[in-house]
């Protein structure tokens, strides 16, 4: 069935369920893991009255020590799980082009996340990555809520 399955997380409650599901499909299958978080671009997480207080430079550093800390714990999580995994950080994107772009990379044939489940104007105003990960990928996805 699934070989190598690509586990989305930015290291939220939520996304933990999707990564506890991912592992334990993982698992049962046998299948090879990597486990992605991505970090939005810099210009899109600091506003402009900010950006004077808070530069680029500064931003990248707390982004990459933030990354490196949610793939920490989701390793150890795999590691619970009896499992080893790849980890990947893409920084400066969308969540959702990240996402993407690690599956064509990884070549996962199936992608878990998880998904806050917004609608109406709460999913207008913040939008939905899972949404877009669904509408843009060529491979099954797998949402948790």
């Amino acid at each position: 069935m699934y070989q190598r399955i690509l586990i989305a997380t930015d290291g939220s409650e939520l996304a933990e369920k999707g990564v506890s599901a991912g592992l334990e499909l993982a698992k049962a299958l046998g299948a090879h893991v990597t486990i992605v978080t991505v970090t939005q671009p810099w210009t899109i997480a600091v506003p402009g009255e900010m950006a004077v207080a808070f530069p680029v430079k500064e931003y990248e550093q707390a982004a990459q020590q933030e990354a490196k800390t949610i793939l920490g714990k989701a390793t150890k999580t795999a590691e619970s799980y009896g499992l080893t995994c790849d980890t990947r950080h893409i920084p400066d994107a969308y969540a959702a082009d990240g996402i993407i772009e690690a599956q064509k990379d990884d070549k996962s044939d199936l992608i878990v996340m998880a998904s806050h489940g917004r609608s109406g104007l709460t999913r207008v105003v913040l939008g939905s990555q899972a949404s877009a990960v669904v509408s843009q990928s060529s491979v099954p996805v797998l949402i948790c809520r």
